[in-house]
C-alpha cells in the first residue's frame, strides 16, 4: 500500500472514532439520536443516531485496511457500504411516498425549493436508484480486483 494511502486510512481511523464517540454522546446524553448531521453526509451519517452504528463500522472497515495493508478491500468496503445503504434509502422514500404520516414534510427537504410538493420524495428515490446503479458496479468491479 501507498504510504499516502495509509496516511488516509489513518486519518480516517482517528475522524470515524471520535465522530462515533461524538454519536454516542449525542444520542445519549443529549437525547439527539435525530439531529440531523449534514456535513457527515459522505460517511453515511444522517443523524446522530447513524454515527452509534456506522462510525464504528468505518473505524474497524479502516483498521482491518490498515492492518491488512490492502487499499483495495478498504474501497470495496465503501462501495459495498454504498450499495447496500442506497438500497435501504431507496425503500425509506418509497414508503414515505405512500405514507400517512409525514416524518419528512416536503417543505423541510433539501430541494423542496425546486419541487414544490412531495415529489421531492421520488426525486430522493430517484437519486438513491442511481447511487445504487453506480455502487453495483464498482462493487463488482472491486470484487473482481480484490479476489
Amino acid at each position: 500500500m501507498h504510504p499516502l494511502q495509509t496516511g488516509l486510512l489513518l486519518v480516517f481511523t482517528i475522524t470515524t472514532l471520535v465522530i462515533s464517540i461524538k454519536g454516542f454522546y449525542q444520542s445519549a446524553q443529549e437525547k439527539n439520536a435525530l439531529g440531523d448531521t449534514p456535513a457527515l453526509f459522505w460517511l453515511g451519517i444522517f443523524v446522530w443516531g447513524d454515527a452509534t452504528v456506522v462510525g464504528p463500522f468505518w473505524t474497524l472497515a479502516a483498521l482491518s485496511s490498515l492492518l491488512l495493508q490492502d487499499w483495495v478491500l478498504f474501497l470495496l468496503l465503501v462501495s459495498t457500504f454504498w450499495l447496500v445503504r442506497s438500497g435501504g434509502e431507496i425503500l425509506y422514500w418509497f414508503l414515505q411516498q405512500f405514507s400517512t404520516i409525514e416524518r419528512n414534510p416536503p417543505k423541510k427537504m433539501r430541494g423542496f425549493t425546486l419541487f414544490h410538493n412531495d415529489s421531492v420524495w421520488f426525486v430522493y428515490q430517484l437519486f438513491w436508484q442511481c447511487v445504487t446503479i453506480v455502487t453495483l458496479i464498482t462493487t463488482a468491479y472491486l470484487f473482481n480486483q480484490w479476489l
